[in-house]
């Protein structure tokens, strides 16, 4: 996970406290930043000003918020990313094509990272968003990048981040989380029925390279009420695994 840094800045670990909490808070006041950050109210004026003065946060009021500085960096990130480039349009095509809502995701940490969203005439309007960060074992999409990482490296992310329950059906046990990881293998897909968002279910493929090693997934998202069984266990699948097909080879050749 996150390799601890030999000589640490201790002011840009307190600068990116601050950005961290604002991005939590969704904005707040000086004074509500200073008792997050457990840090005296100059100190914090001076992260915010400074953050301020280099756009990367705007004050309104006596609230402050992140930049849309912020945005041009993970715009800048995303499009350097080959997987993003290559599987936009096959995203655009299934969610025109399915009329539901399509997403990729990637690793990252050991968490999983939303690339690309795009919504069908008939998509739910869910909480997910570009660079939004979730627990790789409450989605299918984290399942079927878990299925084809190493054992040891799936290992270490449990143990660093842990099982933690988002719904009732959130998988929290590490044998349960493994027999779930050999019937992705088993079948080439994942499933998620209502273990990140109650009511909704998500189909997703593993996107692999010529060794087998995951570089990401892409998933289909509708509520539970239209994807029935037969959609939600044969219909589904085979056109999420007709996508990740044509956007590994897309990256192949």
């Amino acid at each position: 996970m996150n390799e601890t840094a030999k000589h640490p800045v201790r002011t840009t670990e307190k600068t990116l406290r601050v950005i961290e909490a604002l991005k939590a808070m969704e904005g707040g006041r000086l004074t509500d930043l200073a008792e997050r950050v457990e840090m005296g109210h100059s100190a914090v004026h001076n992260h915010l000003s400074t953050l301020e003065e280099h756009g990367y946060v705007v004050k309104e009021g006596d609230e402050y918020q992140l930049g849309l500085k912020f945005l041009e960096l993970g715009g800048f990130t995303r499009n350097q990313i080959d997987l993003y480039k290559v599987a936009e349009p096959e995203i655009e095509r299934l969610a025109e094509e399915t009329g539901e809502l399509v997403n990729l995701m990637a690793e990252d940490q050991g968490m999983g990272v939303y690339l690309k969203r795009s919504k069908g005439a008939d998509a739910l309007d869910l909480d997910t968003y570009a660079g939004m960060r979730v627990h790789l074992q409450t989605t299918a999409l984290g399942k079927a990048i878990l299925a084809y990482l190493p054992t040891k490296r799936v290992n270490e992310i449990v143990e660093y981040h842990g099982l933690p329950s988002v719904t009732e059906r959130t998988i929290t046990d590490p044998d349960e989380l493994d027999e779930a990881l050999h019937e992705v293998r088993e079948r080439g897909y994942a499933l998620d029925d209502g273990e990140r968002l109650q009511g909704t279910r998500c189909v997703a493929a593993p996107i692999l390279d010529e060794e087998n090693t995951t570089l990401g997934a892409i998933s289909i998202s509708a509520p539970a009420n239209r994807l029935k069984n037969d959609q939600f266990e044969e219909g589904y699948p085979e056109l999420i695994q007709g996508a990740a097909n044509v956007i590994e080879l897309n990256l192949m050749y």
